[in-house]
């Protein structure tokens, strides 16, 4: 690894699939953090938190950086390793003939991945001891339950 390289880990929750969810990325350079970020949506699915986290990540490094995205998702590596290139052979299809679920997600991902050359993509085992990984995870997961808090305070407030 340089010692330019940033490494940019990523998690998504989801509380309930759909349901309240949130991202979380941070990005590293010669293992120490250099950048955060964190957000929310209050009813969205697992998957799409995680493509979220990595476009979020994408977007907040240097364009043209030399970047290794790192996540426990297999859905996100796989998806942007091998099933993309697929998909926009088949417009955007699957093999069953079906639309690609999160497309809108899965194309900011393709011109991200373009702007970054020579994009690394690495798969970390979830919940085995990566300081970063588990990080990303813990504060997604409690990004995720402030979100559903503030949504049931909200829905009480509403009926008062």
């Amino acid at each position: 690894m340089s010692m330019s390289e940033i490494v940019v880990y990523t998690d998504g929750a989801c509380l309930k699939n759909p349901g309240p969810g949130a991202w979380c990325f941070i990005a590293t350079r010669s293992d120490e953090e250099i950048l955060r970020g964190l957000g929310d949506e209050s009813e969205t699915t697992n998957n799409r938190m995680e493509l979220r986290a990595a476009i979020e990540g994408l977007n907040a490094v240097p364009a043209m950086s030399d970047v290794v995205l790192r996540s426990d998702s297999e859905y996100l590596v796989k998806g942007l390793m091998v099933w993309v290139a697929v998909w926009e052979k088949n417009g955007w299809r699957t093999r069953k003939k079906q639309d690609v679920l999160n497309r809108d997600l899965w194309e900011q991902l393709v011109v991200l991945k373009s702007w970054h050359h020579g994009l690394k993509i690495d798969w970390v085992k979830g919940h085995a001891g990566n300081r970063w990984n588990e990080l990303a995870d813990t504060l997604a997961q409690n990004q995720a339950a402030r979100l559903q808090r503030r949504l049931i305070v909200d829905s009480y407030v509403e009926i008062a």
